[in-house]
């Protein structure tokens, strides 16, 4: 039997966005902010059907990471994305997300 066919993957709409954030801002440290982005982003974690995996991950020192913040979601279908993606909950956290970040990088895929 195969590694891969032990795996058992949701399926649905995989949304990544990674985050790496100023070393300052909103008169706080790059740490503090770090903490705060993952409390606003679980906030969203059930704002609407069809979230199938939601995970808030922050940047671990000793391991290898890219960014400082990410996150790993799974959505039904691309009508689910959207309106999570419109959901006025989701929209009040961007103005606080946007001063914080220095870079975002974002990737949909079917899974």
């Amino acid at each position: 039997m195969s590694a891969q066919s032990t795996i058992s993957l949701k399926k649905g709409l995989r949304h990544i966005v990674m985050w790496t954030l100023k070393e300052d801002a909103e008169g706080h440290t790059k740490s503090e902010n770090m903490r705060k982005a993952r409390e606003v982003l679980m906030s969203c974690a059930h704002l609407v059907e069809g979230i199938e995996l939601f995970e808030v991950g922050l940047k671990s020192e000793g391991l290898d990471c890219s960014c400082d913040v990410i996150l790993n979601s799974i959505f039904k279908d691309e009508a689910a994305l959207a309106a999570y993606q419109a959901h006025p909950d989701h929209m009040a956290i961007k103005p606080f997300m946007k001063a914080i970040v220095a870079q975002r990088q974002c990737m949909d895929f079917w899974i």
